[in-house]
């Protein structure tokens, strides 16, 4: 009985099966994704059929978010906000079904009381109820002057003192962000790197950062299907 919590997929249904596989994944385990499981890769509905298939949780990413914002624009006659082709070939592939979950995705998961799931970042010392909305799906970084930014800097993971623990993705690096009360899971699969995955037991304690990497199985990726990323895991 494990949560299982996996980072951004971006549509690499083969390296997301993959995983699934080598944990011998049962009805038993919870599996959760950080968000970003669409766009830039090669099946973004073949990983929303495997999310659907498990019973999984998601919590919102930047690239749901921008989806569902280009399809409300659509259907009001507005210009799209920035999207890249992926998204684009997704308005006009989505299901009513895959569209009702984008839309139920919430912005942050509590799977018990010790691990909580979140896209991208909060500020510290500020409640869930309270953060950005913002935020939530694309901070990165907290400044020296302590102000809250989206691009790379200092990672907000770093002042967080918990509880909870919180597992996140979007800053895509070639090694997975671990710090003492957060994990991040983004190591760029859809830029070439790898898809990575915390596994605790339900009711376990996540070991401290010098263990951390004993609880995180990494598949690597096939290739590298968006050439966009590729120097962030280089950093």
């Amino acid at each position: 009985m494990r949560f299982i919590v996996v980072g951004d997929v971006h549509g690499c249904n083969v390296e997301l099966d993959a995983l699934i596989d080598r944990l011998a994944v049962t009805a038993d385990d919870h599996v959760a994704f950080v968000g970003d499981v669409l766009a830039k890769g090669p099946n973004s509905r073949l990983v929303l059929r495997t999310a659907r298939e498990l019973g999984a949780s998601i919590a919102l990413g930047n690239h749901e978010e921008r989806l569902l914002e280009a399809r409300a624009a659509r259907l009001a006659g507005r210009p799209l906000p920035k999207v890249d082709p992926t998204h684009v070939r997704l308005l006009d592939e989505l299901t009513d079904e895959e569209w009702s979950l984008l839309e139920s995705l919430p912005r942050w998961l509590d799977l018990d009381a010790t691990l909580r799931v979140v896209h991208a970042g909060i500020i510290p010392g500020i409640p869930m109820a309270e953060q950005d909305p913002h935020h939530l799906t694309h901070l990165r970084s907290i400044s020296e002057r302590g102000e809250p930014s989206m691009k790379w800097g200092p990672p907000w993971g770093a002042l967080y003192a918990g509880p909870p623990h919180i597992v996140f993705g979007h800053n895509a690096r070639k090694d997975p962000q671990i710090h003492p009360h957060a994990t991040g899971l983004d190591t760029g699969c859809v830029y070439g790197g790898a898809l990575t995955a915390l596994v605790v037991a339900k009711g376990g304690e996540l070991p401290p950062p010098h263990e951390r990497r004993d609880v995180l199985v990494v598949e690597p990726a096939r290739r590298e299907y968006s050439s966009y990323g590729g120097p962030l895991l280089n950093r």
